[in-house]
């Protein structure tokens, strides 16, 4: 699998682009009603070429624009008048209560009749869990010159500020943090510096729990889990492997990989003395009885992108194997196959709620198991069932590229699989046979983070997400320098740290009094 940091500023694959700009009119339709969608509409004719063309590009689930598509002008679109009046409004959709409808938002239903078209509440809902997997990539510090590389950049008291997400009203209660028994080549090392934090574990996630205010809006207290995707050399390794392992007491079983960053530990490290499956159950379970026993509803919605998402569904598996009777719900994005088939069978049984966001020129949902997935249970009358096959659990939200028109006709696999991609179409979306809707609230811009992937005319940059200065600071004789973590937001800073930060920071502002050294 390609790995997904949001640190990755190369395309993988060469732009193609129309000769025209291929942007739809916008139709001001938004359908909030809940009904069955609506049958897709039959394809047009097209030649030999075109017909050689799609089955080729399908393979990847890319897209092949039409001499149609390609003729499609932007006069009745006018770009700047958009910007300008989105600019004026609000970038979040208004929160709905939606306290006597948790159980259908939450999939009890397998979100029958909520997908397509897609109910605005539930919209609203898959949106904030994506954030909250993107805030795993926007804290994460990949600074290879960072003696913190690959440690969370803020404390969890100060992740939600930081990054603007106070507006969910969750409270981060702990961190998640992962290894893997893998020794990597030098060159492939996260960090350039002989002394850092940890030179074994990863910050993977944290677990966070709605608040009052939001759990009454909610209909009950919510407990989220949040898996990052792929950042580190150890975990682009993990990602690479292909053996199904045992999970459980019966047949089903996983990608050796994914298991392996969830339950690998080690006494000699310093983070990981207890794994990341260890740390966020005990957080689960902690949680779950101190609200249930104020005699509160408590659902678990565990959430993540990319291989995040794969951790997620092993988070569920093993919660609904451990705690009795609590509603679980995975919303994942762009997320691989886990398992094969026994172990899609015994999710299911648990009852555990799996929603899987796609994206149709994503290839990352499409491995493991290209070729042997869930499509060869045709021949089970002659085969019988597979053990050894990858097969996708839940449902499934499939989303188009093309659908936007803030997005380049392009082929770019790296923006494809960026989770502000999938944000960005999530918002846009209404059913498979709508365009995207003109109301859309969250800022388009967010898309172009770590990617580019929006249309010029928009004039966001391509990548233009990082730390001011790229984390340098001038200190106070004029010479630009990295500064010193704020003891709050060191991983479990020592005493020593801590007072050593207190005494350089105490020398550095009397150092201000003293004239700037000359250049």
């Amino acid at each position: 699998m390609e790995s997904v940091s949001s640190t990755i500023h190369h395309h993988i694959a060469a732009a193609l682009r129309p000769a025209a700009n291929p942007f739809p009119k916008i139709r001001a339709r938004q359908q909030l009603a809940v009904d069955p969608g609506h049958p897709n509409p039959d394809p047009q004719k097209m030649n030999r070429a075109t017909r050689l063309a799609e089955s080729l590009t399908s393979l990847l689930h890319l897209h092949t624009e039409t001499h149609a598509q390609k003729t499609v002008q932007p006069s009745n679109w006018n770009l700047h008048f958009d910007e300008e009046d989105r600019h004026n409004t609000p970038a979040m959709s208004p929160k709905e209560n939606i306290s006597d409808k948790w159980r259908e938002i939450r999939g009890c239903c397998d979100w029958h009749n909520l997908l397509d078209p897609l109910h605005p509440w539930l919209r609203r809902e898959i949106v904030k869990y994506g954030e909250f997997a993107q805030a795993t990539y926007d804290a994460f510090d990949f600074d290879s010159f960072s003696e913190f590389c690959g440690s969370c950049r803020y404390s969890r008291n100060r992740l939600f500020e930081k990054l603007g997400l106070t507006k969910h009203g969750y409270t981060v209660s702990n961190y998640i943090y992962a290894m893997s028994h893998v020794d990597v080549p030098q060159w492939l090392e996260r960090s350039r510096l002989g002394k850092t934090w940890s030179k074994d574990s990863n910050w993977m996630g944290f677990v966070a729990v709605s608040d009052e205010e939001e759990s009454r809006r909610l209909g009950r207290r919510d407990i989220v889990v949040a898996w990052r995707g792929t950042v580190a050399p150890s975990e682009w390794y993990e990602d690479m492997q292909r053996k199904l392992e045992p999970i459980g007491h019966g047949e089903a079983k996983v990608e050796h990989g994914f298991l392996s960053l969830y339950t690998t530990k080690s006494d000699a490290t310093r983070y990981n003395k207890s794994s990341a499956s260890e740390q966020v159950m005990e957080e689960v379970k902690k949680l779950v009885e101190m609200y249930r026993g104020r005699g509160e509803e408590v659902s678990l919605t565990i959430t993540g992108h990319s291989l995040g998402g794969a951790l997620a569904l092993l988070n569920a598996y093993e919660a609904a194997a451990s705690i009795p009777g609590l509603p679980i719900s995975v919303v994942s994005f762009g997320a691989p196959r886990v398992g094969n088939i026994a172990f899609r069978d015994e999710i299911y049984q648990m009852g555990v709620k799996t929603l899987r966001v796609v994206l149709k020129q994503d290839v990352v949902p499409r491995m493991p198991g290209i070729v042997f997935n869930e499509s060869l249970q045709m021949f089970d009358d002659f085969t019988g069932t597979l053990e050894w096959v990858y097969t996708h659990v839940g449902a499934e939200l499939k989303l188009d590229a093309q659908s936007s028109p803030y997005l380049k006709r392009k082929i770019d696999l790296l923006g494809f699989h960026m989770l502000e991609t999938y944000l960005h179409l999530v918002d846009g979306f209404v059913s498979s046979t709508s365009t995207f809707r003109s109301n859309a609230r969250r800022d388009f811009a967010l898309v172009n983070k770590s990617c580019d992937m929006l249309v010029d005319e928009l004039r966001i940059p391509h990548c233009w997400y990082q730390i001011e200065n790229k984390g340098l600071v001038r200190n106070a004789h004029g010479r630009w320098v990295k500064p010193k973590r704020d003891p709050e937001d060191i991983p479990s800073p020592t005493m020593e740290e801590a007072h050593t930060f207190v005494k350089e920071v105490r020398e550095s502002h009397e150092g201000r009094l003293e004239p700037l050294l000359s250049v």
